[in-house]
């Protein structure tokens, strides 16, 4: 027992001779260690182990360190020099040692953390004279000299962490009975992140059983209440987000409707991309404001316009709320056989949609374009067959006949020729022929179809004739014969007509004049061939329901020979009959007449029932038109009965 250790103000001689006075052993030190003033006093009795701790840390604490050599002797060194000098190896526990600065080392064993993973819980907690830690990897354990006071702290450290990842945790299994296990993992999932999964902890996982349609959780048990009551609340019977729909279309073709939805999605998601720094949709690639779509043709698979895998909060946030741009998982596919649109997507899609799909399903605007190609014959006096036919025109369109706009038999009110005290539209035909100066001898009307068309639909009228073209011939050497391959080449007049029906009546026709006929023969591998002379042009002209458009310009000469024979012998009577050679123009003069119509069939089909009125048969006409028709009494009159109405 130690009764009192007074030392104020003590030199390092002072300090280790009192070390040495208490220990009984020889103290050995280097020529040169750290000076200091130490102050130690301790003034009630203490034991002398004690007081032997107490100074070994006044001296570390100061850069000394005491080291043992054996029983009879220390060694004192400056601290950082303590762990080359074989300080004391602890075999057991740290904590068998009272707490002090005295120095040891103790190799620390780890069971299940890794040393990379316990490195940097040490830094801060070890004395860095003393060196720091040295790691073992390939034992998994740490050799540390320091005091042993820091070693018994690592020991206690150890002893909290150096345990089973899943120590204190058990497994929990949730059988859910409405939602499907895998999506409200996935919900989960999404809620527990960030500073939420932290406070969990690593080793806490939760996973999906479809077959069983369970949840299996492993965590601490005193987590347990936190899961049951988030579990408890998502597991709850609710409607779907998503529901399918079928949308069918009454005039609108499903797949033109596609592409267009399809457009504005693509238009939407664009945008998007530009206000948010050009996100892109996961497994999407970057869309190029302005980069062409490819277009869907006809015959292809179902088109298929979706808005899925969208990473932006503006397409996202849209489900289950109002809103007036579709939601990132709205679908839509094409079935061209029932003509309708099958849709998937939220409650909002549907309604934008359908409102959508009700302004395109219209009614097209359609136009019925009667035509008349008249054939003119031209002599000396007139250069154009309009100036031979006397038609006065106003661009392309036809205003009245020279000499006089208007007649008894035909009036010119605003380009639309019209009889006086007949209602509606008179036929075409008639109207450019009524006051025309030539006579039949000069020009002929070769056809005079009529076609309806709608808006923006391209439309073909054709006249003329198919001849049989050899396209190859096969020669065979045993039967001695040749066998050739024809096709059928249409030659005539053409006319292609795509009209664009404005909403003030006005229309715009895009025509395309296509005229073929044969100047010659030629003959390839013993096969006469047509030799084809081909004009065309092609015009954009626009005029009004009712007026009348007229194209010219397509010429051609012609040489006619012939002669008289005299007498009634061959050859002879040729040779010495009169002959006569003549050339003369000819041109093609195109008149149309677009009509918009009303969809409504009294007015619509007024003209083509005066037509009716005109055939024999009309009655038996009008009756398969209309079942209730009911035909009028004969007349008395004989002529009545004879003669065609109109």
């Amino acid at each position: 027992m130690v009764q009192e250790i007074v030392l104020p103000d003590a030199d390092l001689d002072t300090i280790l001779t009192a070390l040495e006075n208490l220990t009984g052993r020889i103290i050995l030190r280097p020529a040169m260690l750290p000076t200091a003033t130490y102050n130690l006093k301790i003034k009630k009795p203490i034991p002398k182990a004690a007081a032997i701790r107490y100074i070994e840390t006044v001296l570390a604490l100061n850069g000394i360190g005491v080291v043992a050599l054996d029983n009879n002797a220390y060694k004192v060194t400056a601290l950082t020099m303590s762990r080359t000098e074989a300080p004391e190896m602890l075999d057991g526990s740290a904590f068998d040692l009272p707490p002090s600065g005295k120095v040891a080392t103790k190799l620390f064993q780890l069971e299940f953390m890794r040393v990379a993973e316990l490195f940097p819980m040490l830094q801060g907690m070890l004395n860095p004279l003393y060196g720091g830690p040295v790691q073992l990897p390939n034992a998994n354990a740490y050799l540390i000299t320091d005091s042993v006071s820091n070693l018994q702290r690592v020991e206690f450290l150890l002893q909290q962490v150096d345990k089973p990842l899943t120590a204190g945790m058990k497994p929990k299994f949730y059988q859910l009975r409405e939602a499907k296990a895998s999506d409200l993992v996935t919900k989960l999932r999404t809620i527990l992140t960030g500073t939420l999964q932290i406070q969990l902890g690593s080793a806490t996982t939760y996973s999906a059983d479809d077959r069983t349609n369970q949840i299996i959780l492993v965590t601490d048990p005193r987590q347990y209440s936190f899961f049951d009551e988030m579990i408890q609340r998502l597991d709850v019977r609710a409607d779907p987000n998503t529901r399918n729909d079928v949308i069918y279309l009454n005039h609108a073709k499903a797949l033109d409707v596609v592409n267009v939805i399809g457009q504005l999605i693509r238009g939407q998601t664009t945008a998007i991309q530009q206000r948010q720094s050009g996100s892109v949709r996961p497994g999407q690639l970057p869309t190029q404001p302005g980069q062409p779509q490819p277009p869907t043709m006809p015959g292809q698979p179902p088109a298929v316009v979706t808005a899925s895998g969208s990473s932006n909060p503006a397409l996202d946030g849209l489900l289950g709320s109002s809103s007036n741009e579709f939601s990132s998982i709205m679908t839509v596919v094409n079935d061209d056989r029932s003509n309708s649109l099958v849709v998937s997507g939220t409650g909002d899609d549907i309604r934008l949609l359908r409102d959508l799909v009700a302004k395109l399903d219209r009614v097209l605007a359609q136009v019925r374009i009667e035509v008349v190609i008249a054939e003119v014959t031209l002599d000396d006096q007139h250069q154009s067959g309009i100036s031979a036919l006397g038609l006065k025109l106003d661009g392309d369109k036809l205003v009245g006949f020279s000499g006089s706009a208007n007649s008894d038999s035909v009036v010119v009110t605003n380009g639309t020729l019209t009889r006086p005290g007949a209602s509606g539209a008179w036929d075409l035909a008639a109207e450019i022929t009524i006051n025309s100066t030539p006579r039949k001898s000069k020009s002929a009307i070769i056809s005079q179809p009529a076609i309806v068309t709608s808006h923006g639909k391209a439309s073909e009228i054709f006249s003329g004739e198919t001849r049989p073209v050899v396209t190859g011939s096969i020669t065979s050497g045993t039967i001695g014969g040749t066998t050739s391959t024809t096709t059928q080449l249409r030659i005539g007049t053409r006319l292609n007509v795509t009209p664009f029906i404005g909403a003030d009546g006005s229309v715009q026709l895009e025509l395309k004049q296509t005229v073929e006929d044969v100047t010659s023969t030629i003959v390839i591998d013993n096969n006469p061939q047509p030799i084809i002379g081909t004009r065309e042009t092609t015009s954009y002209v626009t005029a009004k329901s009712g007026e009348i458009i007229v194209l010219g310009g397509f010429q051609k000469k012609i040489d006619s020979k012939s002669n008289s024979r005299l007498g009634p012998i061959p050859i002879i009577g040729d040779l010495f009959g009169a002959r006569n050679k003549q050339q003369y123009r000819q041109e093609l003069i195109f008149f149309l007449r677009p009509v918009v119509l009303t969809n409504d069939p009294n007015v619509d089909n007024a003209d083509a029932l005066r037509r009716i009125d005109r055939l024999p048969n009309r009655d038996d006409i009008k009756q398969q038109l209309d079942p209730n028709f009911q035909p009028p009494p004969p007349s008395p009159y004989l002529l009545d009965r004879i003669l065609p109405k109109g």
